[in-house]
C-alpha cells in the first residue's frame, strides 16, 4: 500500500534538522540491555528499563532544558529509566520494521508501540498475535478511561491495548471567507465553496463522515454504505469541489486564506491557535481516532503496563496534556483518554483546559465515531481509495 501524508508529517517537516529530544540520564539506558525482548515477562517485578517507541512531539516537554518531564518524574519515583524514541513516522513504515522479527517470532526490543486506529496496522498486529496481553491487574487505573474508548471494535475488552491519545475529524473554516460550514453536504455541494476545500486523503477519516452524513454507520462498513460515500467523495472530486485530497498540509493553506474550508483534524488547529479558524463536528456526526499502546510480543509486559497504570492517573494525565506554563512545560495538545484530566490541567493552563479541541463536551464525544477496522483491511476498498486520492 503507497504510503499517503499523514497528520503529523507537518510538525516533523518542521522539527527536521534539529536534534531529537531527548532525556538525559534516560537514553543512557539503551543499548539492548533490557530483558524486554527475551520472551515476555510476566512477572511482577519492573525492568531496568522500559523501551518505548512513539511518534515526534507527542510528550510534554520541556524545550529548554530538552526533558521530558513526565517521563523524568516516572523514573524518579520507580527508578524505571525509560528509553524513548521518537521513531514512528507513520504506520506503514514503522509496521515495515517490526514486520518481519514479529512474523518470525523475534523480538523488535520494545515494551511499547504507538499504532492508530484509522489505519490498517494496529488491528493487523493484533490479529496475528504479535501483541501481548496487558496484565490489567498492574492497571487498576484503567478505571479512568472513557466511555467511548472502552470497546473498540478491533479489541473489544481492552485486552491488548489502551489509547495514548485521540483526535476528532470534522469542518474548518475560515470564517473571513465564508460562513460557518457546519455539514458535510455544505462541503461537498456548496456552489460557493467549489475548488475552495479539500477532503482528508485517509479512508477512515473521510468516510466516516460521509458515511454518518448518508445516514449510514461507519463502525460497519459494508460494500453498500462504501459505495455511497466512495462515490460521494468521487463525484465532488470530479466536479472539482474538491481541491486536493491532503494530510495535515491543508493546515498551513487553511490559516493563510488560501483555502476556504477544509476536511480537517481537531488536534491541528488547537495548534494553530488562528482566531479566524474555526473547526466543529459535521452536525450528523464525525470520526474519532485514537493512538493506541501496545506491547509487542517479547516486550516486558508488567512494567509496560505498570507505567500506562502511571499515565492514566489523571493528575499526571492533566501535566501532559496541558504542560505547565510556570516551568516551561508544553503539553501535547490532543485529547486525552483519561477521566479527570481536565480537572488537573486546569490546575497547570487554565486556558488549554477550556479548549474543546483538547477538552471536548460530552455532546461532541457522543457524536463521533471509529471507522470499522475491518474495511481498513479489505483489499478491494483500499485499492479503490487509493486509485482516487492519487488520481
Amino acid at each position: 500500500m503507497t504510503d499517503q501524508l499523514t497528520r503529523r508529517q507537518l510538525l516533523q517537516r518542521a522539527a527536521a534538522g534539529s536534534a531529537v529530544l531527548t532525556v538525559p540520564g534516560l537514553l543512557a539506558a539503551c543499548g539492548g540491555k533490557s530483558k524486554a525482548g527475551a520472551g515476555s515477562t510476566t512477572s511482577h517485578k519492573l525492568a531496568k528499563t522500559l523501551n518505548f517507541s512513539n511518534w515526534t512531539l507527542y510528550m510534554d516537554t520541556n524545550k529548554k532544558k530538552h526533558t521530558f518531564p513526565s517521563l523524568l518524574e516516572f523514573q524518579k519515583k520507580y527508578g524505571v529509566h525509560v528509553n524513548y524514541t521518537e521513531d514512528i513516522n507513520d504506520n506503514a513504515s514503522f509496521f515495515g520494521k517490526i514486520q518481519g522479527p514479529l512474523s518470525r517470532g523475534q523480538s523488535v526490543h520494545r515494551d511499547i508501540i504507538v499504532l492508530t486506529d484509522n489505519d490498517r496496522y494496529l488491528a493487523l498486529v493484533i490479529k496475528k498475535g504479535w501483541a501481548e496481553k496487558l496484565d490489567k491487574s498492574a492497571i487498576p487505573n484503567m478505571k479512568n478511561l472513557v466511555d467511548v474508548q472502552k470497546h473498540p471494535n478491533f479489541d473489544r475488552n481492552r485486552d491488548y491495548s489502551l489509547p495514548w491519545q485521540s483526535g476528532m475529524t470534522g469542518i474548518a473554516y475560515n470564517d473571513t471567507l465564508t460562513d460557518p460550514v457546519l455539514s458535510v453536504d455544505e462541503l461537498l455541494e456548496s456552489p460557493k465553496l467549489k475548488g475552495k476545500i479539500t477532503c482528508l486523503n485517509s479512508m477512515g477519516d473521510a468516510l466516516t463522515i460521509v458515511m454518518l452524513s448518508n445516514g449510514d454507520d461507519p463502525t460497519n462498513v459494508t460494500d453498500k454504505s462504501f459505495n455511497a460515500a466512495f462515490n460521494r467523495i468521487k463525484k465532488a472530486a470530479d466536479s472539482n469541489q474538491i481541491r486536493q485530497f491532503t494530510g495535515n498540509d491543508y493546515a498551513p493553506i487553511l490559516a493563510r486564506g488560501d483555502l476556504v474550508a477544509a476536511m480537517s483534524w481537531s488536534g491541528d488547529i488547537a495548534q494553530l491557535g488562528n482566531k479566524h479558524i474555526h473547526w466543529n463536528v459535521p452536525k450528523d456526526g464525525g470520526a474519532l481516532w485514537t493512538d493506541n499502546m501496545l506491547i509487542p510480543k517479547g516486550g516486558d509486559v508488567y512494567t509496560a503496563s505498570f507505567y500506562m497504570n502511571y499515565v492514566y492517573d489523571p493528575k499526571v494525565q492533566g501535566l501532559m496534556e496541558a504542560g505547565d506554563p510556570k516551568r516551561d512545560i508544553t503539553g501535547i495538545y490532543y485529547i486525552p483518554p483519561v477521566a479527570g484530566a481536565g480537572e488537573w490541567a486546569k490546575k497547570y493552563d487554565p486556558t488549554v483546559a477550556k479548549n474543546t479541541l483538547i477538552f471536548p463536551t460530552k455532546e461532541m464525544l457522543d457524536s463521533v465515531k471509529i471507522f470499522d477496522s475491518k474495511a481498513l483491511n479489505n483489499q478491494k476498498y483500499l485499492t479503490q481509495w487509493q486509485n482516487l486520492i492519487s488520481g
